[in-house]
């Protein structure tokens, strides 16, 4: 699986779960549902900073710090590679 997928999967897992959380939060509160949506949330989140340093196409000033935004950080990411076509596109050997 190429890092941009592996990206982009996790910048939509990251940010439904978040908004999950938020909504859990807001509703009824339910600790099993924040015991589930907590681990896969921060599992998700450590994934997109670890996805967005392995692509040399993120090397730019400030590309790879958006990652660390928790929530959209790698919706940022996504938004960044996908302004150049050639950044988004695999590296020979992927």
């Amino acid at each position: 699986m190429s890092a941009v997928r592996t990206l982009r999967i996790a910048a939509i897992v990251e940010s439904a779960s978040l908004a999950l959380l938020f909504a859990n939060l807001l509703t009824v509160h339910a600790r099993p549902l924040s015991g589930l949506l907590g681990p896969l949330h921060g599992t998700a989140y450590l994934v997109v900073i670890a996805a967005t340093w392995m692509l040399p196409s993120t090397a730019s000033p400030g590309v790879r710090w958006r990652a660390v935004v928790p929530g959209v950080g790698g919706l940022l990411v996504l938004r960044e590679v996908g302004r150049d076509p050639a950044r988004s596109a695999p590296a020979r050997g992927e």
